[in-house]
Protein backbone atom coordinates (compact mmCIF):
# COMPACT_ATOMS: atom_id res chain seq x y z
CA UNK A 1 0.00 0.00 0.00
CA UNK A 2 1.15 3.29 -1.16
CA UNK A 3 2.47 5.20 2.23
CA UNK A 4 -0.32 8.17 2.56
CA UNK A 5 1.58 10.11 5.60
CA UNK A 6 4.40 12.35 5.05
CA UNK A 7 6.88 11.19 7.41
CA UNK A 8 6.23 7.65 5.96
CA UNK A 9 6.86 8.78 2.52
CA UNK A 10 10.35 10.17 3.39
CA UNK A 11 10.85 6.97 5.35
CA UNK A 12 9.90 4.98 2.08
CA UNK A 13 12.07 7.09 -0.34
CA UNK A 14 14.77 6.54 2.08
CA UNK A 15 15.13 2.78 2.39
CA UNK A 16 14.67 2.39 -1.81
CA UNK A 17 17.87 0.22 -2.44
CA UNK A 18 20.07 0.45 -5.29
CA UNK A 19 19.67 4.30 -5.24
CA UNK A 20 22.15 6.31 -4.31
CA UNK A 21 21.98 9.46 -1.70
CA UNK A 22 23.44 11.72 -4.34
CA UNK A 23 20.65 10.13 -6.96
CA UNK A 24 17.88 10.76 -4.55
CA UNK A 25 19.30 14.03 -3.87
CA UNK A 26 19.46 14.76 -7.55
CA UNK A 27 16.12 13.31 -7.97
CA UNK A 28 14.44 16.16 -5.64
CA UNK A 29 15.53 18.67 -7.32
CA UNK A 30 14.41 17.36 -10.49
CA UNK A 31 10.73 16.45 -9.67
CA UNK A 32 8.57 18.11 -7.24
CA UNK A 33 7.85 16.26 -4.40
CA UNK A 34 4.16 15.78 -4.68
CA UNK A 35 4.67 14.84 -7.93
CA UNK A 36 7.37 11.95 -7.48
CA UNK A 37 4.59 9.77 -6.55
CA UNK A 38 2.76 10.17 -9.50
CA UNK A 39 5.76 9.55 -11.47
CA UNK A 40 6.43 6.60 -9.21
CA UNK A 41 2.81 5.01 -9.78
CA UNK A 42 3.49 5.43 -13.82
CA UNK A 43 6.92 3.92 -13.46
CA UNK A 44 8.06 6.36 -14.83
CA UNK A 45 11.36 7.88 -12.23
CA UNK A 46 14.69 8.16 -14.60
CA UNK A 47 16.88 5.36 -13.84
CA UNK A 48 14.15 3.35 -11.74
CA UNK A 49 13.54 -0.27 -12.27
CA UNK A 50 10.21 -1.55 -11.37
CA UNK A 51 11.26 -3.57 -8.48
CA UNK A 52 12.64 -0.08 -7.45
CA UNK A 53 8.93 1.42 -8.35
CA UNK A 54 7.62 -0.96 -6.36
CA UNK A 55 9.85 -0.57 -3.48
CA UNK A 56 8.90 3.20 -2.96
CA UNK A 57 5.01 2.89 -3.89
CA UNK A 58 4.72 -0.82 -1.17
CA UNK A 59 7.52 0.33 1.19
CA UNK A 60 7.99 -2.77 4.40
CA UNK A 61 5.08 -1.52 6.26
CA UNK A 62 6.58 -3.25 9.63
CA UNK A 63 10.22 -1.28 9.20
CA UNK A 64 7.97 1.81 9.00
CA UNK A 65 5.85 1.43 11.58
CA UNK A 66 8.59 0.62 13.82
CA UNK A 67 10.58 4.00 13.06
CA UNK A 68 7.56 5.76 13.25
CA UNK A 69 6.86 3.70 16.80
CA UNK A 70 10.15 4.74 17.99
CA UNK A 71 9.18 8.78 16.83
CA UNK A 72 6.00 8.59 18.83
CA UNK A 73 7.52 7.01 22.10
CA UNK A 74 9.13 10.62 23.29
CA UNK A 75 8.71 14.23 22.82
CA UNK A 76 12.38 14.37 22.97
CA UNK A 77 12.42 12.02 19.29
CA UNK A 78 12.68 13.90 16.04
CA UNK A 79 12.27 13.10 12.50
CA UNK A 80 14.18 15.96 9.97
CA UNK A 81 13.70 15.59 6.48
CA UNK A 82 15.31 17.55 3.74
CA UNK A 83 12.49 19.46 3.35
CA UNK A 84 12.63 20.36 6.95
CA UNK A 85 13.72 23.72 8.36
CA UNK A 86 15.25 21.85 11.08
CA UNK A 87 17.81 20.07 8.40
CA UNK A 88 20.98 21.35 9.36
CA UNK A 89 22.08 24.07 6.56
CA UNK A 90 25.68 22.88 7.29
CA UNK A 91 25.19 19.76 5.75
CA UNK A 92 22.43 20.39 2.99
CA UNK A 93 24.43 20.98 0.42
CA UNK A 94 26.56 18.20 0.74
CA UNK A 95 25.86 15.93 -2.45
CA UNK A 96 25.32 12.88 -0.45
CA UNK A 97 23.65 14.32 2.68
CA UNK A 98 20.93 12.01 4.27
CA UNK A 99 17.60 12.59 2.96
CA UNK A 100 16.61 12.06 6.43
CA UNK A 101 17.89 12.48 10.51
CA UNK A 102 16.56 10.59 13.57
CA UNK A 103 17.25 12.97 16.57
CA UNK A 104 17.17 12.32 20.18
CA UNK A 105 17.21 16.01 21.61
CA UNK A 106 16.32 19.38 20.43
CA UNK A 107 16.74 19.39 16.52
CA UNK A 108 17.27 23.08 16.77
CA UNK A 109 20.91 22.42 17.98
CA UNK A 110 21.80 21.42 14.52
CA UNK A 111 21.74 24.87 13.28
CA UNK A 112 24.13 26.06 15.54
CA UNK A 113 27.85 26.82 14.99
CA UNK A 114 29.40 23.67 15.54
CA UNK A 115 32.96 22.40 16.01
CA UNK A 116 33.61 18.78 15.49
CA UNK A 117 36.43 16.81 17.69
CA UNK A 118 37.52 13.80 17.01
CA UNK A 119 40.58 11.47 17.93
CA UNK A 120 41.72 7.79 19.08
CA UNK A 121 39.68 5.52 20.96
CA UNK A 122 42.65 3.94 22.71
CA UNK A 123 43.95 8.10 23.39
CA UNK A 124 46.37 8.85 25.89
CA UNK A 125 45.64 10.27 29.27
CA UNK A 126 47.12 13.22 28.09
CA UNK A 127 44.80 13.57 25.37
CA UNK A 128 41.73 13.37 26.77
CA UNK A 129 41.84 15.73 29.15
CA UNK A 130 43.14 17.98 26.47
CA UNK A 131 39.78 17.35 24.28
CA UNK A 132 37.52 17.46 27.76
CA UNK A 133 39.41 21.35 28.65
CA UNK A 134 38.84 22.09 25.06
CA UNK A 135 35.53 20.88 24.55
CA UNK A 136 34.95 22.63 27.81
CA UNK A 137 36.37 26.40 26.67
CA UNK A 138 34.86 26.12 23.04
CA UNK A 139 31.51 25.09 24.30
CA UNK A 140 31.84 27.93 26.78
CA UNK A 141 32.05 30.41 23.81
CA UNK A 142 28.76 29.13 22.28
CA UNK A 143 30.16 26.74 20.74
CA UNK A 144 28.23 23.08 19.74
CA UNK A 145 30.69 20.46 20.06
CA UNK A 146 30.02 17.58 17.63
CA UNK A 147 31.79 14.10 17.98
CA UNK A 148 30.83 10.35 17.40
CA UNK A 149 30.21 8.67 21.24
CA UNK A 150 32.96 6.46 20.69
CA UNK A 151 35.90 6.03 23.67
CA UNK A 152 38.38 7.99 24.10
CA UNK A 153 38.96 11.73 22.85
CA UNK A 154 34.80 11.65 21.30
CA UNK A 155 34.09 10.52 24.93
CA UNK A 156 36.32 13.18 26.70
CA UNK A 157 34.31 15.80 24.39
CA UNK A 158 31.73 15.14 24.83
CA UNK A 159 31.85 15.03 28.92
CA UNK A 160 33.84 18.42 28.13
CA UNK A 161 30.94 20.27 26.95
CA UNK A 162 28.17 18.70 28.90
CA UNK A 163 30.26 19.67 32.35
CA UNK A 164 30.12 23.68 31.72
CA UNK A 165 26.78 23.36 30.36
CA UNK A 166 27.26 23.41 27.13
CA UNK A 167 26.06 22.02 24.19
CA UNK A 168 27.39 18.63 22.34
CA UNK A 169 26.12 16.45 19.41
CA UNK A 170 26.65 12.60 18.91
CA UNK A 171 26.64 11.41 15.48
CA UNK A 172 25.91 7.97 16.22
CA UNK A 173 26.63 4.56 13.38
CA UNK A 174 23.41 2.46 14.94
CA UNK A 175 19.78 3.45 15.30
CA UNK A 176 19.32 5.54 18.48
CA UNK A 177 17.16 2.96 19.97
CA UNK A 178 20.67 1.61 20.62
CA UNK A 179 23.73 2.95 22.41
CA UNK A 180 27.61 2.31 21.29
CA UNK A 181 29.83 1.76 23.09
CA UNK A 182 27.42 0.54 26.19
CA UNK A 183 29.27 1.84 28.61
CA UNK A 184 28.57 5.63 27.64
CA UNK A 185 24.95 4.81 27.87
CA UNK A 186 24.86 7.38 30.99
CA UNK A 187 26.83 10.00 28.51
CA UNK A 188 24.02 9.21 25.58
CA UNK A 189 21.08 10.02 28.00
CA UNK A 190 23.10 13.13 29.07
CA UNK A 191 23.58 14.31 25.74
CA UNK A 192 20.01 13.81 25.00
CA UNK A 193 19.12 16.04 27.36
CA UNK A 194 21.47 18.64 27.29
CA UNK A 195 22.08 18.52 23.68
CA UNK A 196 21.09 16.12 20.49
CA UNK A 197 21.95 12.20 19.37
CA UNK A 198 21.93 12.52 15.77
CA UNK A 199 21.73 9.15 12.95
CA UNK A 200 20.86 8.82 9.57
CA UNK A 201 20.27 4.73 10.80
CA UNK A 202 16.76 3.75 10.86
CA UNK A 203 15.84 2.80 14.64
CA UNK A 204 16.52 -1.64 15.49
CA UNK A 205 19.98 -1.14 13.10
CA UNK A 206 23.03 -2.26 14.64
CA UNK A 207 26.18 -0.88 14.82
CA UNK A 208 28.58 -2.08 12.03
CA UNK A 209 32.42 -0.89 10.66
CA UNK A 210 31.19 -0.05 7.49
CA UNK A 211 28.19 2.54 9.41
CA UNK A 212 30.93 4.60 11.22
CA UNK A 213 32.75 6.11 7.54
CA UNK A 214 28.88 7.16 6.73
CA UNK A 215 28.73 8.82 10.16
CA UNK A 216 32.03 10.28 9.87
CA UNK A 217 31.07 12.35 7.11
CA UNK A 218 27.70 13.82 8.82
CA UNK A 219 30.60 14.65 11.92
CA UNK A 220 32.14 16.90 9.82
CA UNK A 221 29.37 17.88 7.52
CA UNK A 222 28.11 19.76 10.69
CA UNK A 223 30.78 21.50 11.69
CA UNK A 224 32.48 24.57 10.29
CA UNK A 225 35.91 22.86 11.07
CA UNK A 226 37.50 19.43 12.51
CA UNK A 227 39.81 18.97 15.34
CA UNK A 228 42.16 15.85 15.59
CA UNK A 229 43.43 15.72 19.09
CA UNK A 230 45.01 12.08 19.17
CA UNK A 231 45.29 9.85 15.77
CA UNK A 232 47.58 7.05 14.69
CA UNK A 233 48.04 6.15 10.76
CA UNK A 234 44.79 3.97 10.64
CA UNK A 235 42.51 5.90 12.66
CA UNK A 236 39.17 6.62 11.65
CA UNK A 237 39.66 9.94 12.42
CA UNK A 238 41.75 10.44 9.40
CA UNK A 239 38.72 9.74 7.50
CA UNK A 240 36.72 12.45 9.32
CA UNK A 241 39.44 14.70 8.37
CA UNK A 242 39.74 13.89 5.01
CA UNK A 243 36.11 14.00 4.69
CA UNK A 244 35.98 17.75 6.03
CA UNK A 245 38.82 18.52 3.38
CA UNK A 246 36.99 17.43 0.79
CA UNK A 247 33.64 19.14 1.80
CA UNK A 248 35.88 22.84 2.57
CA UNK A 249 35.59 22.90 6.20
CA UNK A 250 38.65 23.90 8.12
CA UNK A 251 41.39 20.66 9.81
CA UNK A 252 42.90 21.32 12.83
CA UNK A 253 45.72 18.93 14.10
CA UNK A 254 47.32 18.85 18.05
CA UNK A 255 50.99 18.20 17.32
CA UNK A 256 53.15 15.91 19.69
CA UNK A 257 56.10 13.73 20.58
CA UNK A 258 56.88 12.15 17.42
CA UNK A 259 57.71 9.04 19.00
CA UNK A 260 54.29 8.58 19.95
CA UNK A 261 52.41 6.38 17.47
CA UNK A 262 49.17 7.95 18.51
CA UNK A 263 50.37 11.39 17.32
CA UNK A 264 51.47 10.28 13.58
CA UNK A 265 48.21 10.42 12.13
CA UNK A 266 48.19 13.99 13.05
CA UNK A 267 51.56 14.93 11.95
CA UNK A 268 50.93 13.26 8.68
CA UNK A 269 47.36 16.14 8.80
CA UNK A 270 49.86 19.14 9.34
CA UNK A 271 52.45 17.56 6.36
CA UNK A 272 49.32 17.95 4.29
CA UNK A 273 47.79 21.31 4.81
CA UNK A 274 45.99 21.09 8.23
CA UNK A 275 46.45 23.75 10.70
CA UNK A 276 48.94 23.10 13.91
CA UNK A 277 46.83 24.14 16.74
CA UNK A 278 47.76 24.04 20.17
CA UNK A 279 45.22 26.32 21.96
CA UNK A 280 41.37 26.78 21.04
CA UNK A 281 42.52 30.15 20.45
CA UNK A 282 44.08 29.27 17.46
CA UNK A 283 40.89 27.27 16.29
CA UNK A 284 39.09 30.60 16.62
CA UNK A 285 41.55 33.45 14.73
CA UNK A 286 40.88 30.84 11.58
CA UNK A 287 37.19 30.24 11.78
CA UNK A 288 35.83 33.59 13.50
CA UNK A 289 35.54 35.37 10.38
CA UNK A 290 33.02 32.76 9.29
CA UNK A 291 30.50 32.83 11.70
CA UNK A 292 27.19 34.15 10.34
CA UNK A 293 26.24 37.48 12.55
CA UNK A 294 23.53 35.49 14.27
CA UNK A 295 25.43 33.09 15.32
CA UNK A 296 28.45 35.57 16.03
CA UNK A 297 26.04 37.45 18.43
CA UNK A 298 25.16 33.97 20.47
CA UNK A 299 28.69 33.19 20.96
CA UNK A 300 29.57 36.98 22.13
CA UNK A 301 26.30 36.50 24.48
CA UNK A 302 27.39 33.01 25.94
CA UNK A 303 31.43 34.55 26.89
CA UNK A 304 30.35 36.97 28.86
CA UNK A 305 33.24 37.24 31.32
CA UNK A 306 34.34 38.77 34.64
CA UNK A 307 35.67 42.13 32.70
CA UNK A 308 36.69 44.14 35.53
CA UNK A 309 39.41 41.27 36.83
CA UNK A 310 41.55 42.22 33.97
CA UNK A 311 44.66 44.46 34.45
CA UNK A 312 43.45 47.29 32.30
CA UNK A 313 39.50 46.53 31.81
CA UNK A 314 38.55 49.45 29.84
CA UNK A 315 41.23 48.24 26.92
CA UNK A 316 39.04 45.25 26.03
CA UNK A 317 36.37 47.87 24.91
CA UNK A 318 38.65 49.17 22.53
CA UNK A 319 38.84 45.97 20.37
CA UNK A 320 36.22 45.22 18.08
CA UNK A 321 34.66 41.86 16.71
CA UNK A 322 36.15 42.40 13.48
CA UNK A 323 39.91 42.90 12.98
CA UNK A 324 40.73 46.01 15.19
CA UNK A 325 44.40 47.80 14.02
CA UNK A 326 46.42 48.43 16.47
CA UNK A 327 46.38 52.29 15.93
CA UNK A 328 42.74 52.01 16.85
CA UNK A 329 43.17 50.34 19.81
CA UNK A 330 46.24 53.21 21.02
CA UNK A 331 43.93 56.05 19.75
CA UNK A 332 40.26 54.66 21.57
CA UNK A 333 42.31 53.39 24.33
CA UNK A 334 44.39 56.95 24.92
CA UNK A 335 47.09 54.32 26.63
CA UNK A 336 50.56 54.01 25.77
CA UNK A 337 51.79 51.61 22.51
CA UNK A 338 53.72 49.54 25.06
CA UNK A 339 51.10 49.24 27.64
CA UNK A 340 48.47 48.17 24.75
CA UNK A 341 51.05 45.99 23.05
CA UNK A 342 52.18 44.06 26.24
CA UNK A 343 48.43 43.84 27.62
CA UNK A 344 47.05 42.96 24.56
CA UNK A 345 49.40 39.83 24.80
CA UNK A 346 48.22 39.04 27.88
CA UNK A 347 44.58 39.10 27.08
CA UNK A 348 45.14 37.05 24.30
CA UNK A 349 46.74 34.41 26.78
CA UNK A 350 43.86 34.35 28.64
CA UNK A 351 41.62 33.89 25.65
CA UNK A 352 40.09 37.43 25.69
CA UNK A 353 41.49 38.43 21.80
CA UNK A 354 42.83 36.74 19.37
CA UNK A 355 45.41 38.21 17.19
CA UNK A 356 44.67 38.27 13.62
CA UNK A 357 45.80 39.33 9.98
CA UNK A 358 45.28 43.42 10.78
CA UNK A 359 44.84 43.90 14.48
CA UNK A 360 42.89 41.69 17.15
CA UNK A 361 39.56 40.59 17.27
CA UNK A 362 37.96 40.67 20.34
CA UNK A 363 36.72 37.02 21.74
CA UNK A 364 34.61 37.66 24.62
CA UNK A 365 33.66 40.09 27.30
CA UNK A 366 30.87 42.66 26.70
Amino acid sequence: MTPTNELARWLALDAVSRVSRVRKRALLERIPWRQLWTEAERGRIPGWSAAQHRALLEPDSAAIDQALSWLNASPHHHLVTLSDSLYPSSLKHLPDAPILLFVAGNPDLLQHSSIAMVGSRNASLAGRQLAERWASQLAELGWSVVSGLAEGIDGAAHRGALAVGGVTISVEGCGLDRIYPRRHRTLAEQIEQQGARVSEFWPGIAPRPAHFPLRNRIVSGLSLGTIVVEAGLRSGSLITARLAAEQGREVFAVPGSVQDPNRMGCHQLIQNGAKLVTDPVDILEELMLQLPQAALERMISSSQGDVQSLPVPALLDSVDYDATPIDNVVARSQLPVEVVLEQLTEMELDGWVAAVPGGYVRLRGK
